[in-house]
């Protein structure tokens, strides 16, 4: 847009509304059928904003919106403060209408790239994962939602090609297309991949990160798969990403981009992406009993910041807590809590904890978050103002598919099973402390490192 300052601002409310914009977002939002006060109806700026009150974090990236008959290379940093994301909107320059911001000369070479894919992945410049295809999750074992904003060297190990050299770092140094990098799955997952990417441009001409693809490795002394654990990787990848598609469908329909909807439909949309997210879980769940049940099961020993894997633990249940009107008294942003462990299984556990931290505080509720120096331990405390736990009770709801109520609604009955055998495999511990009408507190320890 000839006419649009350098820098254009805007803020999205908690549920999606557009309730301050500069002149050229508003304008652009109108013509994309939404109006004042309304909801963000730029789909591309809006899932920016979505995503950024999520995870709780800044994301910037680049992004192309569709205007008239023309398209508008845009730079959006999305950032949350409180219950709102400020939008800061930089680029708007305007060419014809064409898909994808790959460098140019290697959109074609991006194609071959996804054609021999077993799932594609997107980054920004500094490696954080912004976009993962619905299979990713199914292959990895992990949901999407635990896997944006993850630094690409978080979830994989990169190793040196026959020539001593890492592609993927070459390709970073010159912001240029890379292939054949090996790269090994952590977090004790099984799997490895040849990566390949090619460099995205954002509006400004700059390296904006790459779009890549990830093909299976398969090597002849992998070894091979027990009955069950091919029976959760199959049930994995037949369930996992059809569901996601389910719940993403819905929610998009919830957020009514197209403009607004009955109450009902939207209400409608809201069980189905629910519904949708509760079988997605008890996938998770089930491949993941697959999985530490395995003789061969060793989770990463890594050095972890506990206090920074609650914080972003916090901020992925930030949106459920608040449509619970559940208050998280989450751990500063100063607090460091230096611990030994597997980064991807303790934010698990933090989250499994604080799920039903939420679930089980009502309406109206708060729960808390504290980390701890416990002798040789690190800990982190996970409080809530539900019902309590009678001390009868107490160890059962760490059983295989334990709970104390069966008839109440809930997960699985596996995740607090799954939960201490993680910590357990870490070297530290899972343990409650609640007594009936005064809430629960679980403690999460880990060796401290020293």
């Amino acid at each position: 847009m000839r006419g649009a300052p350098d820098t254009v601002t805007g803020r999205v409310d908690a549920e999606g509304r557009l309730i301050a914009a500069d002149p050229p977002l508003a304008e652009l939002n109108a013509r994309a059928g939404g109006r004042e006060g309304g909801p963000l109806s730029v789909p591309q700026i809006a899932a920016l904003a979505r995503l950024s009150q999520r995870l709780g974090i800044t994301i910037s990236r680049a992004a192309i919106a569709a205007d008239g008959d023309h398209d508008v290379d845009l730079w959006v940093r999305a950032e949350p403060r409180g219950d709102e994301v400020a939008l800061s909107i930089t680029g708007w320059n305007a060419r014809p209408a064409q898909s994808g911001i790959a460098a140019p000369g290697v959109e074609r070479e991006a194609d071959f790239l996804r054609a021999g894919a077993d799932w594609t992945w997107e980054t920004d410049d500094a490696l954080h994962l912004i976009a993962l295809s619905g299979s990713a999750a199914a292959a990895i074992g992990r949901p999407a939602s635990e896997l944006i904003g993850k630094q690409l060297t978080r979830l994989f190990r990169f190793r040196e090609n026959d020539s001593g050299a890492l592609p993927i770092l070459v390709g970073l140094a010159e912001h240029a297309p890379f292939s054949g990098q090996i790269a090994e799955l952590r977090a004790g997952l099984k799997g490895r991949y040849l990566l390949s990417g090619v460099p995205l441009i954002d509006g400004g001409g700059r390296f904006a990160g790459f779009r890549g693809a990830a093909a299976t490795l398969r090597l002849e002394d992998a070894a091979p798969s027990v009955a069950g654990s091919a029976f959760g990787e199959r049930l994995d990848q037949a369930l996992r990403a059809p569901l996601a598609q389910i719940v993403e469908s819905a929610e998009r329909l919830r957020a009514q981009p197209e403009g607004p909807l009955r109450s009902d439909y939207t209400g409608y949309a809201a069980d189905i992406a629910a519904a949708g997210r509760h079988l997605l879980s008890l996938v998770g769940d089930l491949v993941d009993l697959q999985a530490i049940e395995r003789p061969d099961f060793v989770p990463e020993a890594e050095p972890i910041d506990l206090a920074d894997i609650a914080r972003r633990a916090t901020g992925l249940l930030g949106v459920r807590a608040a449509d619970r009107n559940v208050r998280i008294d989450g751990v500063g942003d100063e607090d460091s809590l230096p611990a030994t462990g597997d980064f991807t299984r303790a934010l698990q556990v933090i989250v499994n904890l604080i799920a039903n931290a939420v679930r089980y505080t009502p309406e109206g509720g708060q729960v808390w978050l504290r980390t701890e120096r416990e002798g040789d331990l690190a800990a982190v405390i996970v409080a809530d103002q539900g019902r309590g736990i009678d001390p009868a009770d107490q160890e059962r709801i760490f059983d295989k598919f334990g709970r104390v109520d069966p008839s109440e609604p809930g997960g699985s009955g596996l995740g607090l099973y799954i939960a201490r055998r993680l910590a357990r495999a870490m070297g530290g511990e899972l343990a409650v402390d609640s007594a009936p009408g005064q809430g629960a507190r679980f403690t999460f320890t880990l060796p401290l490192r020293k």
